[in-house]
């Protein structure tokens, strides 16, 4: 039996290909993405490595509240006399003071220069340290700066050319003294743009502070471990102040670096999830059509004394073969794939980022063949058992296999589908992802299941569209001819469909709703914002700026707020100061829950209900607050905002807390404009007073609502590109129904093309059999899909998604694309029918 199975698998190779092509590509995505982040793991480490090779202890100010931003360096800075402190602690042989904020660099054109995630720093010039002047010299006077050879190319700047900088302060200009590189010939350490100026101008420019310091790093006299000087410049400072060694360090960051690769790695292995569970869609309707064709072999495999083991053996040999190879192919592939994402990932940082060896982990390799095999294997077991199950006196028959009853499929179906959608829905309200997978995955399952009972009606009415000729009508009836068949080929592409639709449902209620929000209640004309790229916070202003804007002619009201992240009772909390309580709420249209909306006095916060109920908080209770820069103190609830689409989880502050939060400026302010003045002469008219900051922009309420809603189309577009795979999965599996139907009914083209049929008619009736599920097949996931939209967005509503959209241009682009599919998806199985030799396809068994 194991002869005659090898034999069968390397006797129909192109079966053999069809049938792996699926899971190499699962498999790809598998392996790649192991291979790839393990790549930038060790890439990483080795550049924290490098980064704190200079650096035995390092002291900072402990931070009192953990916002994980940038501007953290803020939360405290350093003096001299802690510089001298750390100094005179036994075993230092150097301490030099630390000047690091955001600096980020104005290019030609006026815009703001952006990296591809790499910071936009700003430091002190040090001599000494791991930075190499390749051009002219240090920065000397208050005016000049030293860049790195990275910021020198990305913006074009040379020795001696004029440099725009925007820090805590407004654009300055400053002239390039120098141009510095690092060890190893880097034009920088990965992908960072930075700026170094002299000691004092850094201190006012990155700190706000004339002689203060980020942190200090220490160098240790010989014999002294980096552990055994951090304990006694720890006793020297006391807990007041954070001190660790050069290796915490360089841990610590490659850590963080860590997790967010390990959750892109787990993005990445659900889509290859994904891509694995359409794929065994294609591997059980491929082996479903296999043993429907062999039924004669099989049948007299029986009668020659093949027992059903050995029937069911036989099958899931050829599955582990497949399985195998496929694993095989895929890995390298994935291999492949990852060493070229790991290398276009570094050129994001103009090559600087130097990369660690490309390495095969053993989670690669073990998962590669796991997932390879075992999707394979449990794809063949049920038309394996089917095998198990032909009568020898098939031997003696035609090998056909009539239709059975779907009573039995339907059931499951059902049955799956409600356990699904209730596991979904519990997961929707408890917000748990293992449970909004689980249930996902036994839904596809539950609808594909059903899918064979309404395929024949449904494929039928489909296919009368396209049958306006004899071919036409011949391809509907062989799309409708076998609703097993068609509706897993079908339900393949409908994984796919169906999560791309729902996706696209959740983010266009998701645009509905802040439009909505922008046109409904806030009352504002315009709105004067930053930008928030690669975690910094830039594009804020000095509240000196909004006292201009109120001054403006034609401005009626207005308000800005500075915000925090700041500790209620230990919990973290979204934290504002707003500069006039009043206007805020007539601009946003707020109801006060609890006391009296009003300005807030030394020792009184206001919440919005979310924050209060979340704390069991109201009008009255008092609370502990932490700032970032102040100390803790005892407030008083003194009111609470009625449930509002505008302001959520926030704590309102008292305008004394100003210089407590990490940067002291206005990062949003709204603008309301007298009646009968044109909102875009007041706009130009505001423009100049935020000329010194490019960052800052002055939009009408519409232009806002489209920006903010931009960044969900290229959210939308990420994952159109991921699901692209499935899609492609399914076009395999389009492919492989049809190029197996076709051996299948060889006779029957024969017969075909022997009354008269033309070859091109022939490819005709093989296209709209292939259009015919394809459409189908985008119709259900269409209707699964957008059922999951609206069910999500319905558990998304105190998240702020509160009005459902249905993007009917995009559904009906998808079932475009899929006829497209369709179309494309036939071309090689058509050409192969067209082509049969007559005479050998009538005698064809």
């Amino acid at each position: 039996m194991l002869k005659a199975t090898l034999k069968s698998v390397l006797a129909r190779k192109l079966r053999l290909v069809l049938s792996g092509l699926a899971v190499v590509l699962g498999v790809m995505f598998v392996s790649g993405s192991f291979v790839l982040t393990d790549t930038l793991d060790r890439s990483f480490k080795d550049l924290f490595a490098t980064v704190y090779s200079e650096v035995d202890v390092q002291v900072a100010v402990r931070a009192k509240v953990d916002a994980g931003d940038p501007e953290a360096a803020l939360a405290g800075t350093l003096t001299a006399d802690d510089l001298k402190a750390v100094e005179s602690v036994d075993g230092v042989r150097t301490a030099v003071g630390d000047v690091i904020g955001s600096a980020r660099p104005i290019g030609e054109n006026g815009k703001v220069l952006t990296t591809s995630g790499a910071p936009r720093l700003g430091t002190a010039w040090r001599d000494g340290g791991q930075e190499e002047l390749r051009e002219g010299r240090a920065p000397q006077r208050d005016d000049e700066v030293a860049i790195s050879a990275y910021l020198a190319e990305t913006g074009g700047f040379t020795v001696g050319e004029q440099v725009s900088v925007l820090t805590l302060e407004p654009k300055r200009t400053f002239t390039v003294a120098g141009i510095f590189g690092y060890p190893g010939d880097r034009d920088s350490l990965g992908g960072e743009l930075t700026t170094a100026f002299t000691e004092p101008v850094a201190q006012q420019l990155l700190l706000g502070t004339p002689g203060a310091y980020s942190g200090v790093t220490v160098r240790a006299d010989d014999g002294v471990t980096q552990a055994v000087l951090r304990d006694r410049v720890q006793a020297a400072l006391g807990d007041e102040y954070q001190v660790k060694t050069g290796e915490q360090l360089a841990k610590e960051s490659a850590d963080e670096i860590g997790e967010g690769l390990a959750f892109f790695n787990y993005v990445l292995l659900g889509f290859a999830g994904i891509a694995l569970f359409v794929g065994i869609f294609i591997i059980l309707n491929t082996f479903s059509i296999i043993v429907a064709q062999r039924t004669r072999e099989l049948a007299l495999l029986r009668a020659m004394g093949a027992g059903r083991k050995q029937m069911i053996a036989s099958v899931v040999v050829e599955a582990v073969v497949i399985g195998v190879i496929a694993s095989v192919v895929g890995l390298g592939a994935g291999i492949g794939v990852g060493a070229l994402l790991a290398t276009l990932f570094s050129t994001f940082g103009g090559g600087s980022m130097q990369l660690a060896g490309i390495a095969v982990p053993t989670s690669a390799i073990v998962s590669s063949f796991a997932v390879g095999i075992v999707v394979t294997v449990l794809a063949a077991l049920l038309p394996a058992v089917r095998a198990s199950r032909i009568p020898p006196v098939a031997a003696l028959r035609e090998a056909a296999t009539p239709d059975r009853p779907l009573t039995r499929l339907t059931v499951a179906g059902a049955a799956l589908s409600l356990v699904g959608g209730g596991a979904l829905g519990l997961g929707f309200v408890d917000g748990t992802l293992w449970l909004i997978m689980s249930g996902l995955l036994v839904s596809f399952v539950g609808v594909a299941l059903l899918t064979p009972l309404i395929s024949r009606p449904v494929v039928s009415l489909i296919g009368k569209l396209l049958a306006w000729s004899v071919p036409g009508t011949l391809g509907r009836r062989n799309s409708a001819r076998n609703p097993r068949r068609t509706a897993i080929t079908a339900a393949a592409l409908m994984v796919g469909i169906a999560l791309i639709t729902g996706v696209s449902v959740v983010l266009t209620s998701a645009t509905t709703s802040i439009t909505k929000v922008a046109d409904t209640q806030i009352k504002a004309d315009l709105i004067i914002s930053g930008e928030s790229t690669n975690g910094e916070s830039s594009g804020a202003f000095a509240g000196d700026r909004m006292d201009r804007v109120l001054a403006t002619p034609g401005v009626e009201s207005g308000f800005g707020w500075y915000n925090d992240a700041v500790l209620l009772d230990g919990q973290q909390k979204f934290g504002v100061v707003v500069t006039d309580v009043p206007a805020m709420e007539r601009i946003f249209g707020l109801d006060a829950a609890g006391g009296t909306i009003a300005p807030l006095r030394e020792g009184e916060i206001g919440l919005d209900q979310v924050a209060a109920t979340a704390l069991n908080l109201r009008q009255g209770s008092s609370v502990v607050v932490q700032t970032t820069k102040g100390e803790q103190r005892t407030y008083t609830v003194a009111f609470v905002l009625a449930k509002s689409r505008v302001v959520n989880d926030a704590v309102f502050l008292p305008r004394s807390v100003v210089d407590e939060l990490a940067l002291a400026k206005i990062s949003s302010a709204f603008v309301k404009a007298d009646a009968g003045v044109d909102v875009g002469s007041l706009r130009r008219s505001i423009e100049p007073l935020f000329a010194d900051n490019p960052e800052v922009s002055v939009q009408d309420l519409s232009s806002y609502a489209r920006q903010q809603a931009a960044q969900l189309d290229t959210v939308l577009l990420m994952i159109q590109i991921l699901l692209a795979l499935a899609i492609l999965i399914a076009v395999l599996g389009v492919i492989n129904t049809l190029a197996l139907s076709v051996i299948e009914r060889t006779r029957e083209l024969g017969l075909l093309r022997a009354i008269g049929m033309r070859r091109a008619q022939v490819m005709r009736m093989i296209t709209v059999e292939s259009v015919v599920i394809s459409v189908f097949g985008a119709l259900l996931g269409l209707v699964v899909g957008t059922a999951l939209g609206v069910a999500a967005v319905q558990a998304l509503e105190d998240v702020g998604i509160t009005d459902l959209g249905i993007p009917w241009a995009q559904l009906g682009s998808y079932l475009l694309v899929a006829a497209g599919v369709g179309v494309v998806a036939a071309i090689l199985p058509a050409i192969r029918a067209a082509r049969l030799n007559v005479l050998q396809a009538v005698s064809y068994e």
